[in-house]
């Protein structure tokens, strides 16, 4: 009878945590020195002590829900992945940076900030995790999330460590490929290399091009000159946790080649490249841009099934979907 039992249980188990659907879901504010961040909780009912996912969002304007104010409208791509794990028996964590949303710092200027300033508000996260009893944490950094994430990572320990688009770059040359392939005088393409090689240096432009002003503007250039002085590819090495790495192969801002780059940086990682999946999680199919672009615009649109399945198999590597 135990033998027919123990299947039977483990049966049950699995199918339970696949259906999974209710979660609570608390707003809650992360302290830190200079003020809070305020952020999402979701828990899934039932589930004692669930393995938890920090989000971490991508590069600018971009809120825990994954939308920009850049855009017009919104994707809702990182809620619509923080809502599908719970659905697996995953809690997840997401919050809004400083100056955006609700995380509004008194006295926050954009001339202060630097890099490293993102992987200590993603270890005021963690500490705050620990303080609510979660055990097994994750990160899940996203586009430059994923960096910011890599950075935290060294300095704590984590249960494993997802990239989503992550470059496998530094992100000057991302930078570089990104303008040199863009349209616009030959000029200004070589003025913008010369200004992030000044950058690289460690030195500012005092008067950038009006044309190359908003990319290169005097306010942000110590927090570029603070990003540039990191490699994805080195940090991913030195992990002492499982590693993730997921791409769609639809991306039009990270290619597959940065996936790739820091699989050979890391040969232990698990790569998934999702097919069809662009860079906010939606699946398209069509090879133009503009229609790729639709759908950062689009929250009906639903994340990539694949995505989440590579997660789950990832912090359940045991369980059956």
């Amino acid at each position: 009878m135990r033998f027919f039992l123990f299947p039977l249980l483990l049966i049950i188990s699995c199918s339970a945590l696949a259906q999974v659907s209710e979660k609570d879901s608390i707003d809650c504010s992360i302290p830190l020195k200079e003020g809070t961040l305020s952020g999402t909780l979701f828990t899934p009912r039932g589930i004692i002590k669930p393995p938890v996912v920090l989000i971490i969002a991508g590069s600018g304007p971009t809120d825990r829900d994954g939308n920009s104010t850049m855009i017009k409208g919104k994707n809702n791509s990182l809620l619509q992945l923080a809502d599908s794990l719970t659905k697996y028996g995953i809690a997840s964590l997401r919050y809004d940076k400083k100056g955006i949303g609700k995380s509004q710092v008194r006295g926050l200027k954009e001339e202060n900030m630097r890099f490293e300033d993102g992987a200590t508000d993603a270890l005021a996260c963690i500490n705050w995790l620990r303080e609510k009893g979660f055990k097994k944490i994750y990160i899940a950094g996203h586009s430059e999330g994923s960096l910011v994430g890599l950075v935290a990572a060294q300095q704590t320990k984590l249960k494993g460590f997802i990239s989503i688009a992550g470059a496998g770059r530094p992100i000057d040359q991302v930078l570089r490929e990104q303008i040199n392939s863009g349209g616009g005088p030959d000029s200004i393409k070589l003025l913008a290399n010369r200004y992030l090689d000044t950058l690289l240096a460690g030195q500012r432009i005092a008067k950038p091009n009006p044309i190359l002003f908003s990319i290169f503007r005097p306010s942000v250039q110590p927090y570029m000159i603070s990003w540039l002085r990191y490699d994805p590819s080195k940090l991913v090495q030195t992990l002492r946790c499982p590693v993730l790495l997921v791409q769609g192969n639809k991306d039009i801002q990270v290619q597959v080649a940065d996936a790739l780059l820091l699989q050979k940086a890391r040969p232990s990682a698990r790569l998934a490249v999702i097919e069809n999946m662009n860079h906010i999680f939606k699946l398209v199919t069509s090879m133009n841009p503009a229609d790729n672009i639709k759908s950062y615009s689009d929250p009906a649109l639903p994340i990539a099934s694949s995505l989440v399945e590579e997660l789950i198999k990832f912090i359940h590597p045991n369980r059956t979907l």
